[in-house]
């Protein structure tokens, strides 16, 4: 059983902002240039905001210039579960974590390399986690990323 578990639908009203609910809870996207990770450039790992379940770490972030945090790829043997969008009049593929089923972002084939692909991710599902701080917080087996 994983240690990264979704916490009741009470407890995360209580947990998150109106915002991250909007956005975890019910697939919303926050407003493009106006979040807090978009430009954020220090070193160490964004967890699920509503588990805790680590997701990518700042070595794959990119500036996509799309007013989100971009990433190349999610944290090696980090799984995200990948689903079919077609909200907006066209086909995306939209990313969840898998422990908590939280709505992230969308992943797009138009990212550089190593993989060709742009994950597309809302500040607002995001927690970040200083590298300097990621032993602390129970991600130590992650710090060998950045060595």
């Amino acid at each position: 059983m994983s240690k990264f578990e979704k916490p009741s639908q009470d407890a995360l009203k209580e947990q998150l902002d109106e915002l991250q609910y909007q956005v975890t809870q019910l697939e919303g996207t926050e407003p493009p240039f106006n979040n807090i990770y978009w430009d954020h450039r220090e070193e160490g790992i964004y967890v699920d905001i509503v588990s805790g379940e680590p997701l990518f770490s700042s070595l794959d972030k990119f500036d996509a210039h799309c007013g989100w945090p971009s990433f190349t790829q999610p944290i090696e043997n980090i799984e995200l579960t990948e689903k079919v969008d077609t909200k907006l009049f066209s086909q995306r593929t939209e990313v969840r974590s898998a422990q908590a089923d939280s709505h992230l972002g969308h992943v797009f084939e138009d990212g550089p390399a190593p993989t060709g692909l742009r994950y597309c991710i809302n500040s607002a599902s995001l927690r970040f986690v200083k590298k300097d701080d990621m032993a602390a917080q129970g991600y130590e087996h992650l710090l060998n990323l950045f060595t």
